[in-house]
């Protein structure tokens, strides 16, 4: 029931991640996001970050959690490629595991420079999966 995609925008870039929960569908929408820099599989899962973000948005909260996310990899110089998301009435609380930018290992694309509320949607498909999506200006 998970996954992940990007999806077509005129400048920017969609991400959009599927899963059973909320929860899930935040992880998956993470792992799109590294996929606009580098494959996901060439990062390695070495070291844990601690992510919380305030509000019951669930909408608002993808945008804060990505913009965390963008904010982690600019100040530590990193990439993540797992993730763990835990959301509740209060907010966010997630870990993100990665490791340094190696530029020659990983050949980062592009730079994220932060998630917008263009195409912002977190909803239940049909299928009873649901759904997280935004577009990234890069």
């Amino acid at each position: 029931m998970k996954g992940w995609e990007h999806f077509h925008h005129e400048a920017d870039v969609g991400v959009r991640g599927f899963g059973a929960t909320p929860a899930e569908a935040f992880e998956q929408t993470a792992v799109a996001l590294t996929a606009t820099v580098t494959d996901p599989e060439r990062v390695d899962a070495l070291q844990a970050v601690g992510i919380e973000c305030a509000g019951q948005d669930l909408e608002l909260l993808l945008v804060d959690w990505l913009n965390a996310l963008i904010s982690e990899m600019a100040v530590r110089r990193m990439l993540f490629s797992r993730f763990e998301v835990a959301l509740d009435t209060g907010g966010l609380r997630a870990k993100a595991w990665g490791e340094r930018i190696s530029r020659a290992r990983h050949q980062p694309a592009v730079e994220v420079k932060g998630a917008t509320f263009t195409e912002l949607a977190v909803g239940r498909l049909p299928d009873g999966r649901w759904r997280a999506q935004c577009v990234v200006d890069v």
